[in-house]
């Protein structure tokens, strides 16, 4: 986790990780801007979690290190129910569940996310990719935005 926030060096716009678990990756993202001397200010948190454990468990975690951030208002699955349609990220962190074959792809056959064709229904690994590229204000680095997966 560490190691992904420091190769992109989120210090400032808006980080997003469309499935963030107990919030993490944006911790380490706080702690990098704070550890180079920056100010927090300067990045915006966007994210959301399915799981109806670990979503309050994000919202806790962020409170005890004072981070505001949006993770909607209540646990959404990523694909069925964005809750950050609109949103255009300058950084995508996150680590997904790749590889996982039941995940309603069958149910979005015609999402507008899907710019570079519809993803196998069978495999969600590819849906990802598209999910935050999808997201991403731009996809190239240096002025821009990145895009960077971490498979454990």
């Amino acid at each position: 986790m560490r190691v992904l926030v420091e190769m992109l060096q989120p210090y400032e716009g808006r980080v997003y990780d469309p499935r963030c678990g107990s919030a993490g990756m944006f911790v380490q993202s706080e702690q990098l801007v704070e550890a180079h001397g920056g100010n927090t200010r300067n990045i915006s948190i966007h994210g959301q979690e399915s799981d109806p454990t670990t979503w309050p468990l994000a919202h806790m975690n962020l409170a005890i290190h004072s981070i505001e951030a949006n993770l909607g208002a209540q646990p959404a699955d990523t694909f069925l129910r964005d809750v950050h349609p609109d949103l255009k990220a300058d950084y995508v962190l996150a680590n997904p569940p790749f590889n996982v074959s039941d995940w309603s792809g069958h149910l979005l056959e015609t999402d507008v996310r899907w710019r570079f064709g519809k993803p196998p229904s069978g495999n969600a690994n590819d849906a990802w990719i598209q999910r935050y590229m999808h997201h991403l204000a731009v996809c190239i680095r240096r002025g821009g935005a990145v895009v960077a997966v971490v498979r454990y």
